[in-house]
């Protein structure tokens, strides 16, 4: 499902410094599989799951996604492949902050070119148990509920992939494994294949593949 070949990425520090990211990475990652990336702050984690969502693009070498080269395509591309095959979480959750969670969830719908766009964000809403708090606003949400808004968001389109990163790095333990559970249940539902980035250790070990990075190299885990 996401096939990743000799990849790395450099970016040129303020100083003029060549910052190696990521060096000479290889991967493959089955569909359907859960995976967890973890390693040290630094050590590429977060470049990685971007590259394989097409927002950033690597320095040298390739990233196909659900059998597309995602590598060196237009923004617009880039853009309708993800609207029809990705599914993104960050950690910050970036929801709209003057948009209804219904909202929320009904533009990416709509991005995605879903026919009954707001029916089908009300069914995204209620499989994360928001449906009663469809009209709030981000801020009128606790930061639980906000990272909810933002997995129905993510899988409002049924996408074949669930990228997250860091999804429950901003909560409490028991928000956290609340949003983690129906994570793992989305995820089986869908038959999605699920990527993680995570620094907890213990949601990791719940996860089928480990990843483990360090200065930009992969240093075990899925080949």
């Amino acid at each position: 499902m996401i096939s990743i070949r000799s990849v790395s990425k450099t970016f040129l520090s303020p100083s003029g410094e060549l910052l190696r990211v990521l060096q000479d990475v290889s991967l493959e990652i089955p569909a359907g599989a859960s995976v967890a990336i973890q390693g040290p702050s630094g050590s590429g984690k977060s470049t990685l799951l971007g590259l394989m969502a097409g927002l950033d693009q690597p320095t040298s070498g390739e990233v196909i996604v659900a059998g597309q080269a995602i590598t060196g395509l237009s923004e617009l591309a880039l853009s309708r492949f993800r609207a029809k095959n990705l599914g993104f979480v960050f950690q910050a959750y970036h929801l709209l902050p003057h948009f209804s969670a219904l909202q929320n969830v009904v533009i990416a719908a709509e991005i995605a070119g879903l026919a009954a766009a707001e029916a089908k964000a009300l069914a995204a809403l209620a499989r994360v148990g928001l449906e009663d708090r469809a009209e709030h606003l981000p801020a009128q949400l606790s930061g639980g509920e906000c990272q909810r808004v933002a997995l129905a968001r993510a899988i409002v389109a049924r996408p074949p992939i669930l990228l997250c990163d860091e999804p429950t790095g901003s909560l409490d333990p028991v928000n956290a494994d609340r949003v983690f559970e129906l994570l793992l249940e989305l995820q089986r539902d869908l038959g999605a294949t699920l990527v993680l980035v995570t620094h907890d250790a213990s949601l990791a070990s719940r996860l089928g593949l480990h990843i483990a990075l360090e200065r930009g190299r992969i240093v075990a885990g899925v080949a």
